[in-house]
């Protein structure tokens, strides 16, 4: 017999599929050989000829070994995608039942579908809009945060606070975060604070914070500081309002001569180093003065070029130049002596002179001072000496556009020029002609910070500079904003902030919430207002870890601060310390076993004991809303409040009081200091409700029980038990302790459960311990007469648990007793081989 070919096979195994389709038990095979065949052939020609379908093959080869049919899951899938999935259908005639069933049906699915879809993308959009809200709040807050330094410096608190920590593992002292400059700073603001706290005198801060300059050698500080010396020199009482008090003629008026008097004073140093350095020269001799001075600067630095000669010579020297040095030093007088000394040719110009000598704020009379620039408009403006033309420019305010940039080299010079040309008068006290030529003080600020700005002066290569700038035009706030921007001066621009503060020169926002420099619509341009509290505040964060009795010390510049919560904002801040740093005791004290408080760093910022008391009980307030209980309860304890003491504390014992008793354990420091209460009071000294009193001794008991319990000593436990009358030991006490129960508070009905259980286990380990005693003698007395007891006592324990109103609503849903009270519905005995059975089991 030949052997079968392909096709024999082929047809008996079609005869074979055949055969299994037609029964019932096997699965049906959903393609036949012969379909397998052509789709084979058809891969493989694909593969074969034109090299594609790669991916087909190997999609085909897993999917198909999980069971999965590719073709038809491909078929149906583009079915469904090109139906409109989310779109209604289109309605059918409501004569066709069976097509308008299945109509409204797949329109019901869709429109569950749609619904999830759309609430599904509502939710992720608000979640979206959420989560960037938060993270811009962040964001927010490190940029207003990070314009006082690096944020390094400021949310590195935890760093701080775990390298203190290991250093006081090491050394047992903790390492102060203060650099000598700031501790320089810090040791004067303890000094001043301990005298306002004492009502003494106050020496000027500014005049300390000079020293501590000195005291650090630093050129660059002791400028920064001359410049404040000399600008809150000024008549100014305090106010609610320090920027409208600024803003008066009569404290602008003091401010700009202030500005000038520095100015010129630091050039009048200036033209001495530089005649020192050119002895010969300059041929001063040795006579004291400013004429002198300014003759020898004139001959070293004055080029001939520059000099004109048409209105004579003082000293073989052209009198322009040195009427104008002398009136850049602020000596008018020397300047007067000079023209004088020049002959007729200035005899005029000596009266007009003599009357700006005169007047108290260097301001010639409004009508000389137009014949002034008149006769300036019309002869010296052409002329080509610039010393002329810049002290006539001084003296009457002329040609306020002109820089002079001949003779003004430096930006002190630009800033002491439009000094001595600002005026304030009104409109109708200006001429016609010289409406149009006026510099107003608000003018000049605004052109300083915003027509030049930081950009113009180098700020950030020269930061001394540009804070003189804006310090010398009275813009205080501004300049100290960016000195705090500048990390190596941010400790000189907080000690600047504290000290304008002090004086009542620092103009802040209406609330402590606000960013660090605002601008407020009611303030005159270019006015803007400093948060202080903010920049204390981010100062302090950085050594407050180490450093407590300096946080103190600052954050108490802000005791007449108020709060979102019209609080103040110096108790606040010592809250956030003390919650930060848990050092309870340094800080806020502690109490001796006599009930007597040992005072803490806190206690000298206030005068009587009971303003301690009451931040002590703010502390504890915000602890509790932190959920901080435990240290809740040791501050209100602390601060003398009794009644939210003991009820935290009820409260917290109620939670632990069943659990076994652990070292350094909640548990266990609840213990300890409910004893230490009891110790150093007595029931009839806890200022607080009697039920609250009640409620605590119960869980003193109940303290002692479970302890007893856990430790075995079962009969020690019954004592308590018994004594506490809270559940009954025998039949006849359910009615009394059933109505006890009602009168207990919330706290000890909670444990009641646990009370049942554990004297129901106590119970049953004595009736078993007492059934398995090897004497006989034993054995008949423990039928005789202990049998009955305990049975008794089991009968009331679970019967109260599962029948008696008051205890029943509370004990049934423990597992235990609920399967208790099951047992008794059953109509199953009460005895105590049942109970220990189901106990056990």
């Amino acid at each position: 017999m030949s052997d079968p070919d392909f096709n024999e096979l082929l047809q008996a195994a079609e005869q074979l599929s055949a055969e299994v389709e037609g029964t019932t038990e096997l699965p049906k095979v959903e393609r036949t050989l012969r379909q397998v065949l052509e789709a084979s052939n058809e891969l493989w020609s694909r593969v074969a000829q034109s090299g594609t379908g790669t991916e087909d093959v190997q999609a085909h080869l897993l999917l198909g070994s999980k069971g999965v049919d590719l073709p038809q899951l491909s078929q149906k899938l583009e079915t469904i995608s090109s139906r409109k999935t989310f779109e209604p259908l289109e309605p059918v005639p409501d004569v066709d039942i069976k097509s308008f069933l299945k109509n409204e049906q797949e329109n019901a699915l869709l429109a569950v579908i749609e619904e999830v879809h759309r609430k599904t993308f509502e939710e992720v959009e608000q979640q979206q809009i959420n989560r960037m809200l938060d993270d811009w709040k962040k964001d927010k807050s490190r940029i207003l945060n990070s314009l006082l330094g690096t944020s390094e410096d400021l949310f590195n608190v935890d760093v701080l606070r775990e390298k203190s920590v290991n250093a006081d593992a090491e050394s047992r002292t903790i390492r102060s975060s203060l650099d000598h400059q700031e501790m320089a700073y810090a040791k004067q603001i303890t000094e001043y604070n301990k005298l306002v706290i004492q009502g003494v005198v106050r020496p000027s801060l500014v005049d300390k914070f000079f020293e501590v300059a000195e005291s650090l050698n630093d050129k660059k500080t002791v400028e920064l500081w001359e410049v404040v010396r000399y600008m809150t020199q000024i008549p100014v009482q305090m106010s609610d309002n320090p920027l409208a008090a600024r803003n008066t003629s009569e404290v602008q008026a003091a401010l700009i001569l202030q500005a000038r008097k520095y100015l010129q004073d630091r050039y009048k140093v200036f033209m001495s180093n530089a005649v020192s350095g050119s002895m010969l020269q300059a041929r001063r001799g040795g006579v004291p003065g400013t004429y002198p001075l300014v003759l020898g600067f004139v001959r070293v630095h004055v080029p001939s070029s520059v000099l004109g000669l048409e209105d004579g010579l003082v000293d073989g020297l052209p009198v322009w130049p040195v009427v104008f040095y002398c009136l850049r030093c602020g000596d008018v007088e020397a300047a007067l002596f000079a023209a004088r000394q020049a002959g007729p040719a200035l005899e005029e110009f000596s009266t007009i002179l003599e009357q700006f000598q005169k007047s108290r704020d260097f301001r010639l009379s409004s009508q000389l001072e137009t014949l002034v620039r008149i006769q300036y408009r019309r002869q010296t403006r052409n002329i080509t000496d610039p010393f002329k033309r810049a002290v006539y420019s001084v003296i009457s305010a002329c040609d306020v556009h002109d820089k002079h940039s001949e003779v003004a080299k430096a930006a002190e010079d630009y800033l002491w020029f439009k000094l001595c040309q600002i005026r304030e008068d009104s409109v109708e006290q200006q001429s016609e002609s010289s409406l149009g030529d006026k510099i107003t003080y608000s003018q000049l600020q605004t052109l300083i910070i915003e027509e030049y700005g930081e950009s113009y002066f180098s700020a950030q290569s020269q930061p001394h500079l540009y804070f003189q700038m804006l310090f010398l035009t009275g813009q205080f706030e501004a300049a100290i904003e960016f000195l705090a921007r500048t990390t190596k001066l941010k400790v000189h621009a907080v000690h600047v902030a504290i000290a304008l503060h002090e004086l009542g020169l620092l103009a802040v926002p209406n609330t402590p919430q606000s960013a660090l420099l605002i601008v407020q619509p009611s303030d005159v341009p270019p006015s803007k207002r400093l948060n202080f509290s903010r920049l204390i505040v981010v100062y302090v964060r950085k050594f407050e870890a180490t450093d407590f009795r300096e946080a103190l010390h600052y954050y108490y510049f802000l005791r007449n601060v108020k709060n979102e919560n019209e609080g103040n904002l110096f108790a606040t801040c010592i809250c956030d310390l003390v919650l930060e740093t848990h050092e309870f005791d340094t800080l806020l004290g502690c109490t001796k076993p006599d009930g007597f408080r040992v005072p803490g760093l806190v206690d000298m910022f206030f005068e009587t004991e009971s303003d301690t008391r009451a931040l002590i009980e703010l502390v504890a307030s915000d602890a509790e809303k932190k959920a901080l209980f435990e240290v809740a309860v040791k501050l209100y304890d602390l601060a003398g409040n009794t009644e939210k003491m003991l009820t935290l504390l009820v409260s917290l014992m109620s939670q632990v009081v069943s659990q076994a008793q652990k070292p350094d354990s909640l548990r266990a420091r609840l213990q300890e200091h409910a004893k230490n209460v009891s110790d150093r009071t007595r029931s009839s000294d806890l200022h607080c409700r009697p039920e609250l009193t009640v409620t605590f001794s119960i869980m003193k008991e109940l303290f002692m029980f479970f302890d007893y319990y856990h430790s075995q000593h079962f009969d020690l436990a019954m004592e308590v038990i018994q004594s506490s009358k809270l559940i009954p030991t025998s039949e006849s006490e359910v009615p009394e302790c059933s109505d006890n129960f009602k009168r207990l508070s919330d706290e000890v009905t909670r444990v009641i459960p646990d009370v049942l259980l554990a004297t129901m286990n106590i119970l049953c380990s004595q009736y078993s311990k007492l059934r398995g005693s090897g004497s006989e003698m034993q054995g008949r007395k423990f039928e005789d007469v202990s049998k009955d007891k305990f049975c008794s006592s089991l009968t009331a324990v679970t019967a109260s648990a599962t029948t008696c109103p008051g205890y029943h609503e509370f004990c049934w849903p423990h597992p235990v007793l609920h399967a208790w009270r099951d047992h008794q519905q059953a109509g199953a005995d009460g005895s105590c081989l049942t109970l220990s059975c189901k106990l056990e089991g």
